[in-house]
């Protein structure tokens, strides 16, 4: 099994915890400084996590507020 880039890796673990309930629709995930911070990451990995989450349809952008779990997330 060929390694994982790191920000698959932060995707992969925040796709789990919206699956799982932890980040409930609706609502607000980390913004990308407690990102970085939390998973010790640059802000272009957290940029990065931030599009593949909204690519596999869990989220939602809203400018100037954050990103959010959408209300119907496939899988949940």
């Amino acid at each position: 099994m060929p390694p994982q880039y790191r920000y698959q890796q932060v995707a992969d673990d925040m796709a789990n915890r919206i699956k799982s309930g932890e980040f409930p629709p609706g609502s607000r995930l980390p913004s990308r400084a407690e990102l970085c911070e939390q998973y010790e990451v640059s802000s272009f990995v957290a940029d990065r996590v931030y599009l593949v989450l909204k690519m596999q349809g869990l989220t939602e952008s809203l400018p100037g507020a954050g990103v959010f779990v959408k209300e119907s997330v496939p899988g949940q």
